[in-house]
């Protein structure tokens, strides 16, 4: 997910699809907008979009037909917008192969909030096939403990121990996010990153979570978290773990 990311929006309400337009190219999407179903068929065939965000109530060919033969022929993601709160329909968009349900009317800052989410899950799902951890994940059903500058993470028992060998407490949150560093130790995570590894599936996230989390890591695990040693800061990038990590079976 970055600047060039590709949206097409299609709403037949100018007064939806316009402001929404200009409000995404805010945050720096490249942003294509039409009416219908025959100008979003065309523009498939033309160009390759990253993310589509369909209102399901169109003239003519309608949103759940769209996102149907989208899901089936093209396999970009879909954002479905509606006026109907019913559950029923937003069960009928997702069974159909939508990624996402949005009720109108909804705060433009959500929708962004949302597409982030869509598109980190697009690419985690693209770069599943390389590598990502240096340790197995708890996908795999194994557990470690890792040791680095003293501190010792028990995934099993999800216990942190300090150099003087005294329990932490970790929300859940704080373990989840603290085990990906240490399994990366010495690389650079963005938050974007962070956010994929470590929020659930069902659960909207915003990147800068990530650096309250981190914030409150370094109150636990930094002698001065101002001047973190452990927890680094690598500006524009993300953060890393700046320590030598050893790994054994839990």
């Amino acid at each position: 997910m970055n600047s060039q990311s590709h949206i097409l929006i299609v709403d037949d309400h100018a007064d939806i699809r316009e402001p929404l337009s200009t409000f995404l190219r805010r945050y720096e999407f490249e942003v294509q907008a039409v009416a219908d179903g025959v100008a979003m068929r065309q523009c498939l065939q033309r160009s390759r979009f990253d993310l589509i965000v369909l209102d399901v109530m169109l003239p003519g060919e309608d949103g759940f037909s769209l996102c149907r033969y989208v899901s089936e022929h093209v396999g970009t993601p879909v954002i479905l917008l509606t006026a109907m709160a019913d559950e029923t329909d937003r069960i009928a968009g997702l069974e159909i192969g939508a990624d996402d349900y949005l009720v109108k009317p909804f705060n433009p800052r959500e929708l962004v909030a949302r597409i982030r989410s869509v598109l980190r899950r697009k690419m985690r799902t693209e770069e599943n096939a390389a590598p990502q951890l240096v340790a197995p994940s708890p996908a795999q059903e194994r557990e470690y403990r890792f040791t680095f500058s003293g501190w010792a993470l028990d995934t099993r028992t999800r216990e942190l121990c300090n150099p003087s060998a005294h329990s932490i407490s970790l929300s859940t949150a704080e373990f989840h996010l603290l085990r990906v560093l240490v399994e990366n130790a010495g690389r650079v995570l963005s938050r974007g990153q962070l956010l994929d590894h470590t929020q659930r599936a069902d659960v909207v996230s915003f990147d800068r979570s990530i650096d309250s989390q981190i914030s409150r890591l370094r109150k636990k695990l930094e002698p001065d978290p101002r001047r973190p040693h452990l927890l680094k800061t690598v500006r524009g990038d993300g953060y890393m773990l700046a320590a030598r990590v050893g790994v054994e079976p839990a």
